[in-house]
C-alpha cells in the first residue's frame, strides 16, 4: 500500500512523537519524494519514476528549481552520521513538508 505524501508525514511526525527520529527522518524523506515524483510526472510526463530518495536528488540537483527547495532536498539526502545524527541543525520534517506544500497536488474532497 502506497501512502499520500500527507499521510507518510503524519506517520513521521507520529514517529518523532514515539522517539524513533530514524523513522520520522525515512518517512518524510518518502513523502517529500513521493510528492517531487508527482511534479515531475506532471512536467516530463507518467513514465517518469524512480523511488522517493532519486526523486530528491534529482530535486537537488534542478538548477530550474529555488534555491531553498533544492537545500531542503539536499538536506532530505543527507546521510547519518556514526552517531545517528545529521551533520546540520535544519529540521528534515520541516524541509519535507516545505517540498510536499511546494510539489504536492492540492488535495480536493
Amino acid at each position: 500500500m502506497t501512502m499520500t505524501p500527507q499521510e507518510e508525514m503524519q506517520a513521521a511526525e507520529a514517529a518523532r512523537a514515539a522517539g524513533n527520529e530514524g523513522k520520522a527522518r525515512v518517512c518524510a524523506r518518502r513523502g517529500a519524494g513521493w510528492a517531487v515524483r508527482g511534479y515531475y510526472q506532471r512536467l516530463k510526463g507518467q513514465s517518469w519514476g524512480g523511488d522517493a530518495f532519486h526523486q530528491l536528488k534529482v530535486l537537488r540537483d534542478d538548477e530550474t528549481q529555488p534555491p531553498a527547495l533544492r537545500a531542503a532536498a539536499g538536506r532530505l539526502t543527507t546521510q547519518v552520521n556514526h552517531d545517528h545524527a545529521m551533520p546540520f541543525d535544519d529540521d528534515v520534517l520541516a524541509d519535507a513538508r516545505m517540498l510536499i506544500a511546494a510539489y504536492a497536488e492540492p488535495v480536493v474532497d
